[in-house]
């Protein structure tokens, strides 16, 4: 099965239970978004551009299965310092999400969903397999959500049917745009101390190690 194909068919959807929506990153001469301050509302200033957003995605052999990886950018991201819903008094500039999924074999003619893995408040959310009712055919359901609990912001499983965003694949960058997104600071303010690029050849790695549910 061709790459891209692949990569479309297994392409998860994201609904948005709060926050910002995503945005593309970088544009094609390597300008990358300057992000929004957290103050104000969850989705102050985000919520979508008219142009639509993107979703980045790069995939490999980890072991004996295929791992694809899916990550979306946020201009910004809000954290809670206790479970009060309006007790949100820090956040920070620039979020990425991600999530993982991993099929059993990219040659075959319909190859299997064996489990995903998705980035969490402090470590990782993994299921394997996933239950039927968190799937819309081959694509996976996600939520972006505010962790009250660990004051941070997150992915999960939804039974609740999502967006989809354009895709663009890690070979599909340009040069520029991919050294800008590889190269770029994710960590500008105080409490944004685990915004890294995902697919960054460290974290792309250092992830599939530590996130694999299998």
């Amino acid at each position: 099965m061709n790459f891209r194909v692949l990569l479309v068919k297994f392409k998860p959807q994201l609904h948005l239970k709060e926050g910002c929506h995503p945005y593309p990153a970088v544009q094609e001469d390597g300008s990358v978004s300057g992000g929004l301050k957290w103050a104000g509302k969850q989705g102050g200033d985000c919520k979508g551009s008219k142009l639509g957003s993107q979703v980045y995605a790069r995939s490999t052999w980890f072991g004996d299965v295929w791992a694809i990886m899916y990550a979306w950018y946020f201009p910004k991201g809000r954290e809670a310092v206790s479970m009060h819903p309006y007790a949100r008094f820090f956040g920070h500039c620039h979020n990425w999400e991600y999530a993982i999924v991993w099929i059993d074999n990219p040659a075959l003619d319909d190859p299997a969903i064996l489990g995903v893995s998705m980035s969490a408040a402090t470590s990782y959310s993994k299921r394997a397999p996933p239950m039927a009712k968190y799937l819309d055919g081959d694509s996976l359901k996600v939520e972006y959500y505010s962790d009250a609990v660990v004051a941070s912001t997150a992915l999960r499983l939804t039974k609740t049917k999502g967006e989809f965003q354009d895709l663009v694949t890690w070979d599909q960058l340009p040069d520029a745009a991919r050294s800008a997104l590889i190269d770029t600071d994710w960590d500008t303010t105080l409490f944004n101390t685990g915004a890294k690029f995902p697919l960054k050849d460290s974290v792309f790695n250092e992830t599939l190690a530590k996130a694999c549910p299998l």
